[in-house]
């Protein structure tokens, strides 16, 4: 039996966990604690904001880890009716909702005001204010969380203060099912009073998909791990060895713009490199110092297209941008962000759009 037990020297007996007063209670603890969660893989999840509009309802926690993979957070008490079933539906439509968006989308939209409160611009400046150890790159992650946005590739957690069969079931079917495109983490988090002082004792349930399963302590192994990390390398090699299978009408299209992308690559104060993430593989033209693009070559589905930031244009190539989105009518840089339609135009307006921002 899972708990804490003690002996007061009448033997062993296990303790009776603490009450949550209310389920804000169990949220506020989790939102403030984020590391506290037993997650797969051990990421140190970037708390971006709680009560998060996505579509018709509110996600209790979105985060994010380090490798860009989002996390969807439901906090739920086992007195809550909607401990059964309803979280996992409501998981679920969260993440269907994330699910190809851009970055420029998600930030002025859903977490505009969560990131504006807490001082940040952008995602990216959340995490890296919390990267303790210096190991973020800004034009990997950015590549990859767009990436996971792109495929709806997130991280789900559900926590709770207890959990019952019938919850476990449904998610031991889910996690056994959607193995390359989720990760599900079902937690169980109790607090005990312990000498005068509060211990928290969160667990994550190892799922198995045909009988309930046993909660398996913090630090123990799990049989699911974290997407491997992205493997950047400079130059076109990667991002052309990746798309050898392409169909033939794609093939010309990808070399076009591989030989756009070494061009530009070649100028002052630029740097191609390809980043082969879980996801996708892509190649970039990158403005030194920061590393941030312009544009983003991707080779999606042996598909290509090309994505672009807004928040860079503004800041690097602000005079480009109308012949830019001429280029790519009626979409806007920032809205809709992908286009697959590669055009003389617009290779001509990228073209000068870098030289701009080189200063070239």
């Amino acid at each position: 039996m899972p708990g804490i037990w003690t002996n007061t020297g009448d033997g062993w007996e296990v303790g009776k966990p603490q009450r949550f007063q209310d389920e804000a209670t169990l949220h506020r603890l989790i939102h403030e604690n984020p590391h506290i969660l037993p997650l797969a893989g051990s990421p140190r999840l970037v708390v971006l904001g709680s009560e998060v509009q996505l579509g018709n309802g509110y996600a209790d926690i979105l985060a994010v880890e380090p490798s860009g993979r989002p996390a969807i957070i439901e906090v739920k008490l086992a007195s809550n009716s909607e401990a059964r079933r309803a979280i996992v539906a409501q998981v679920i439509a969260y993440a269907a909702f994330l699910r190809g968006l851009s970055i420029e989308g998600l930030e002025q939209g859903p977490l505009g005001r969560h990131l504006a409160n807490s001082g940040y611009e952008s995602i990216l400046d959340a995490v890296k204010a919390q990267d303790q150890d210096g190991v973020v790159n800004a034009g990997a992650f950015t590549n990859d969380l767009q990436g996971y946005l792109n495929q709806g590739n997130f991280r789900l957690v559900l926590a709770l203060d207890d959990i019952s069969e019938e919850l476990e079931r449904i998610v031991a079917y889910l996690d056994a099912i959607t193995v390359q495109a989720l990760t599900i983490d079902l937690i169980t988090l109790q607090v005990y009073e312990v000498n005068g002082a509060q211990v928290a004792l969160p667990q994550r349930i190892a799922l198995d998909p045909v009988a309930p399963s046993l909660a398996v302590p913090v630090g123990s192994i799990t049989a699911k791990t974290s997407p491997p990390k992205p493997v950047r390398t400079d130059g076109s090699l990667a991002f052309r060895a990746s798309i050898e299978n392409a169909p033939a009408e794609a093939q010309g299209v990808f070399e076009e713009l591989i030989a756009w992308a070494e061009k530009v690559g070649a100028l002052p104060n630029v740097r191609l490199f390809s980043t082969s993430g879980p996801v996708q593989t892509t190649l970039k033209p990158a403005i030194k110092p920061d590393d941030v693009g312009l544009v983003t070559i991707y080779n999606y589905n042996l598909r290509p297209f090309c994505g672009f930031s807004k928040t860079v244009f503004d800041r690097l190539a602000p005079e480009s941008i109308e012949a830019v989105e001429r280029a790519i009518s009626p979409d806007k840089i920032g809205q809709g962000n992908w286009t697959p339609n590669i055009t003389p135009e617009l290779i001509e307006a990228l073209t000068a759009a870098y030289r701009e921002a080189a200063g070239a």
